[in-house]
């Protein structure tokens, strides 16, 4: 592994951002540099199912114009990006990873895609993804593949944004998480990501897999690069009503404030019960870090969350059947059978039996905000053992104690909503990366920031970059 940064596309978001705008390097050539890289290296990857070499250069080119003339518009401004190809871009294919979507190509922009393109970003491609945003991919679609280890599984749903993000392949992205999405694919792949309070982002003209879970959030290679993508997509949105009212901080604005006073919360018996001995040294390191930084580590005890665990799969499920009820009525048969099986599960559930699963999510929302009473920030691992061999992935279906496991510091915070933050904080001795994971108040996201960037100034584990 490359310990530091040894070419332009290994730069963070925001040294490439500021490299653009003293023009110390055009958007054009950046773009091309990496338009260049994908076409070199994704044929082993497979982490973009559309590349947008046109479109590209054509962005590039008005960026390099319009900050030439001294019209610069932000920290985006001419930086190459990619979103998840459940995003809709105008007349550009968006399939969600399905099948009977091969061809479809939207009529508008999601408001996200929108926002990237008002905040000066240049749009690589579209970003490859399971089928319909769950857990498996369509048998017709070739999977991302980890850059740190092919071996080894990229993480789920926005495992290709993750794979580029990486790889070098653009400076960022956007992805999605309901069980896990950001953060499985960031750990996996030594990557932050922010999945912010559910509705900070507008999910008009995103693909919907479960709605009052779905999460839209950057992936980046530092805090400061998540908090700039985060900054220019967050906000309300009339075409989306669920989206928060509430007016957007300028999150790169706390990036030096530190974590001196913040009371971060420990559970440490849920932190290490039956987690694995580099994952919890990992967390033990990160803790001390923070504790070294000023913050104040406070101990706690999480609520419950197994009976949440247990609720994800069959409440995701009633709502991708709603979500497919016109497409999947008429073209099952072009359906993978893991999103199908998951489709028919929802279909077969009973109103009584979600509505209590409904009622058993508002408990456990309201327990965590009560936990946010006596501290700034929660801090767990993203998951209990070491990256996984693809191996052990195609095996999960045999064993569903596993797949709990997996899901045990993630898919709780889906179901409350709260936002996290996913931070690189070690490697193995095989020399894949481990994560861990912050959890704040709802709408905290620039606590998330403040922790995450002071956790980054004081480590290196988010400068590693794979041999790609």
């Amino acid at each position: 592994m490359d310990a530091m940064v040894t070419n332009l596309h290994d730069l963070e978001l925001m040294e490439l951002s500021e490299r653009i705008k003293a023009r110390q390097v055009s958007s054009l050539e950046v773009t091309r540099a990496l338009l260049e890289r994908i076409s070199a290296v994704d044929r082993t990857l497979h982490s973009y199912a559309v590349v947008t070499a046109d479109i590209a250069i054509e962005q590039a080119h008005a960026a390099d114009a319009e900050i030439g003339a001294g019209r610069y518009r932000g920290p985006l401004h001419g930086v190459p990006v990619a979103v998840k190809d459940l995003f809709w871009t105008k007349g550009i294919p968006t399939a969600a990873g399905m099948a009977i979507y091969k061809d479809y190509r939207p009529h508008e922009d999601a408001t996200v895609v929108r926002r990237l393109a008002e905040a000066g970003a240049v749009l690589l491609g579209k970003l490859q993804l399971t089928e319909g945003a769950y857990s498996d991919h369509h048998p017709s679609v070739t999977p991302p593949r980890n850059p740190w280890n092919a071996d080894y599984w990229p993480g789920i749903s926005s495992s290709g944004a993750a794979a580029a993000t990486a790889a070098g392949l653009c400076f960022g992205s956007l992805g999605s998480d309901t069980g896990g999405s950001i953060r499985w694919p960031c750990a996996a792949n030594g990557l932050t990501g922010i999945k912010p309070t559910w509705g900070r982002v507008s999910r008009h003209g995103v693909f919907e897999l479960a709605a009052t879970l779905d999460h839209v959030g950057p992936i980046a290679r530092s805090t400061a690069d998540a908090a700039a993508l985060l900054h220019a997509v967050a906000g309300s949105d009339p075409q989306d009503p669920a989206a928060l009212l509430d007016p957007v901080p300028d999150y790169l604005a706390v990036l030096a404030d530190g974590v001196r006073g913040l009371r971060i919360g420990v559970d440490t018996a849920w932190n290490c019960d039956g987690v694995d001995a580099a994952t919890c040294a990992v967390v033990s390191d990160a803790i001390e870090t923070f504790r070294a930084l000023g913050a104040t580590i406070v101990e706690v005890t999480c609520p419950d969350v197994t009976q949440a665990v247990d609720d994800w799969v069959p409440n995701c499920a009633v709502e991708a059947a709603v979500a497919h009820e016109v497409s999947y009525a008429t073209r099952k048969h072009d359906y993978g059978p893991v999103l199908a099986s998951v489709i028919e599960t929802g279909r077969a559930l009973s109103g009584c039996e979600y509505q209590k699963i409904l009622l058993r999510r508002l408990e456990l929302r309201g327990r965590v905000a009560a936990l946010f009473g006596t501290i700034d920030l929660l801090l767990t691992p993203v998951q209990p053992f070491p990256p996984l061999t693809l191996a052990m992935i195609r095996s999960l279906g045999e064993q569903p104690e596993l797949i709990a496991q997996l899901q045990r510091y993630t898919c709780p915070f889906d179901m409350t909503g709260h936002p996290t933050i996913t931070l690189p904080g070690g490697f193995t001795d095989a020399g894949l990366p481990i994560a861990f994971q912050l959890v704040g108040a709802h709408l905290e996201e620039t606590t998330l920031v403040r922790a995450g960037a002071a956790f980054q100034y004081a480590t290196t584990w988010h400068r590693r970059h794979p041999a790609v």
